[in-house]
């Protein structure tokens, strides 16, 4: 088995695997992350998004020999200590989940929008999380803490 140096929530991680195995599995497996879901397997439904490079990936449909020395990061990765990161704080705040089960791919997703845009519209966050899927339908208190996160990070506050 190849052996594979990942880079995940700050921390390198050395493993033997196939290099067709996913990221997901990796995670999930390997590591024992288990906050970044599996959800559909084919990249459609968001709830395994991580970030790689900042920017929001599905895992279950990126294979660990193309990762390379990438910054990888999970829903684990965000908080600083008990200090939540601002996206996670405003999803509590207006209660923007039912099942959570989706929750930790939105979440991903949300800070991968607001790294590349920090006061995204109502159209940029509903295009940005357009994949993103929520059985519970709670998509619009998922716009409105993803406008709180903007305008926290904006102010300065952490959580």
């Amino acid at each position: 088995m190849p052996s594979f140096q990942l880079f995940i929530n700050g921390r390198s991680h050395s493993l033997e695997a196939s290099p067709n195995t996913t990221l997901l599995t990796v995670l999930r497996e390997h590591l024992d992350l288990t906050g970044t879901k599996y959800g559909c397997g084919e990249g459609q439904c968001g709830a395994c998004t991580v970030l790689i490079d900042g920017r929001p990936q599905r895992s279950c449909t990126t294979r660990i020999a193309t990762l390379g020395k990438k910054q990888i990061t999970t829903i684990e990765g965000l908080a600083t200590g008990i200090e939540l990161h601002p996206v996670q704080a405003a999803f509590l705040q207006e209660d923007a989940m039912q099942c959570a089960y989706c929750t930790s791919g939105m979440i991903m997703s949300a800070v991968g929008l607001l790294n590349t845009n920090h006061r995204p519209t109502e159209e940029e966050i509903t295009r940005a999380m357009n994949g993103n899927l929520c059985r519970c339908g709670v998509y619009s208190r998922i716009i409105r803490a993803i406008q709180r996160a903007s305008t926290a990070q904006a102010q300065g506050v952490r959580s």
